[in-house]
């Protein structure tokens, strides 16, 4: 038997809560040894993230998954068949990586294949977070709605034109599930940490650690010296908390660990949640060995108002995108002229032959190989070797936008520079050597609404019927 503030022989206090997060996104894969070795260890609750807004606006907007289904399967696999036999909760977030209802009920619906192939009889619950937008307006015109920078003042067209808007939820939403007897729960969009710190909260762990155990493991293995090899177990207790790596060919150092918090956010020392902010200005990271991290003297000060982020992405347009490779080097010497000329002669063309103004469409010309990604901050100015030029068409319908692109197609195939007394022959990768994309996305909520922790939430059990 051992006492509260008493030590195992391995360092972690005895009335720890232990944190297994296996990866940074469900669907990205993670070694199986790594799951054994987080039971090994006593981990009471596996995280794991299932999506982001890191890849842009699309999936928010379509409802649609980064992730393949087969990949999901395999490791919902792992992790439900270690949450039964280790009778351990398992909470998987913003799920089909936007959120959206359709992401929560796709990943349920495979959850339930998975225990009925494994025979694991496990309840779930769904928390759902898309937003009414008949609910928002009202909350906007109450004067609950509050943007963020860099966002504009919200309106209640922006509203109407999202595809899909989701709130990003705490905590509080998972807590209420597992206390209802959840042992799989499955959210709409979160915030990456409150699926770590939701089971050491609900345990009665203090605030600063549990929130910031949860952001040195929101990405898995990313806080380690080898994020390719697996998870991390966090510890968290009453003073702190520690954090060690599941491979054994991976550490977490305190450089390691501390660098984390520069990890997507504004500020290194504060991260904003719902209900308050993490502050790590005092926090002290210690080695406990070469491998294990003790951090102590993480705070959290409540927010006076609790506040949901707002997610929104609508339909930009349609887009239409063309491919062509330059190695002639009297063109690469003076490549900014000539793609300044590309642009001057499409608009020309369309002009001409499509009758449309440039306010009626949209294009893009960018020299991958030559400051496509830095533009004008690129340090080296030497002349590029090869240089491969990407046009990119937004119109109202694919039809203008691919229309527009075929104009481009003999420019962008033997557009000489102004000095040239000949017809280069560049090359196009694909034929046709048009490639319609559909509709383009855009993010146009980035606010915040003034509200209670649940009220802008659902939660449902057992498997969706509309899955």
């Amino acid at each position: 038997m051992t006492t509260p503030g008493e030590t195992t022989m391995d360092n972690r206090p005895a009335d720890a809560v232990r944190v297994l997060a296996p990866t940074g996104m469900l669907g990205s894969g993670f070694p199986e040894s790594t799951i054994e070795r987080g039971l090994e260890l006593g981990a009471d609750v596996i995280s794991v993230d299932g999506g982001s807004t890191d890849s842009g606006p699309h999936y928010l907007g379509s409802a649609s998954s980064k992730s393949t289904a087969q990949a999901v399967r395999r490791d919902l696999r792992l992790l439900l068949r270690a949450a039964a036999t280790a009778h351990i909760p398992l909470i998987v977030g913003s799920c089909g990586t936007s959120g959206t209802d359709r992401g929560v009920d796709w990943v349920a619906a495979i959850a339930a294949e998975v225990m009925t192939e494994e025979g694991i009889d496990l309840r779930v619950a769904r928390i759902y977070s898309e937003q009414d937008a008949a609910q928002l307006k009202d909350d906007l015109a109450a004067g609950r709605v509050n943007q963020l920078a860099p966002a504009r003042e919200l309106d209640q067209e922006t509203l109407e034109s999202c595809t899909h808007v989701v709130g990003v939820m705490g905590h509080e939403p998972i807590v209420e599930a597992l206390r209802a007897g959840a042992q799989v729960v499955l959210t709409g969009r979160a915030t990456d940490t409150a699926l770590a710190a939701a089971y050491p909260l609900m345990k009665g762990m203090p605030a600063g650690p549990s929130w910031h155990a949860a952001k040195i493991v929101e990405c898995g293995g990313l806080c380690t010296t080898n994020p390719r090899l697996g998870g991390v177990l966090a510890s968290v207790d009453a003073t702190g908390f520690t954090i060690e790596p599941l491979s054994p060919d991976a550490a977490c150092t305190p450089i390691s660990v501390a660098a984390h918090m520069l990890y997507e956010t504004v500020n290194p020392f504060e991260m904003r949640e719902p209900d308050g902010t993490l502050d790590v200005r005092d926090a002290v990271y210690t080695a406990v060995d070469d491998r294990v991290v003790r951090v102590e003297g993480s705070r959290f000060h409540v927010a006076d108002q609790y506040t949901i982020k707002l997610e929104g992405a609508r339909i930009s347009g349609y887009e239409t995108v063309s491919f062509s490779a330059i190695r002639d080097p009297l063109l690469l010497g003076q490549i900014d002229s000539w793609a300044g000329f590309l642009r001057e002669m499409i608009v020309s063309r369309v002009r001409q032959t499509l009758e449309l103004d440039p306010s009626e469409y949209d294009f893009d010309v960018r020299l991958y190989g030559h400051n496509a990604v830095l533009d004008e901050l690129e340090p080296d100015s030497a002349p590029p070797k090869e240089v491969g030029v990407m046009l990119v068409v937004n119109a109202a319908d694919q039809a203008t936008a691919t229309a527009v692109a075929k104009v481009a197609n003999p420019l962008m195939l033997h557009l000489p520079a102004h000095d040239m007394d000949y017809l280069p022959s560049l090359a196009f990768p694909f034929s046709p050597a048009e490639i319609e994309r559909g509709p383009a996305y855009e993010f146009v909520l980035n606010h915040s609404v003034d509200t209670t922790p649940t009220a802008l939430f659902r939660t449902e059990t057992g498997v969706p019927a509309r899955a």
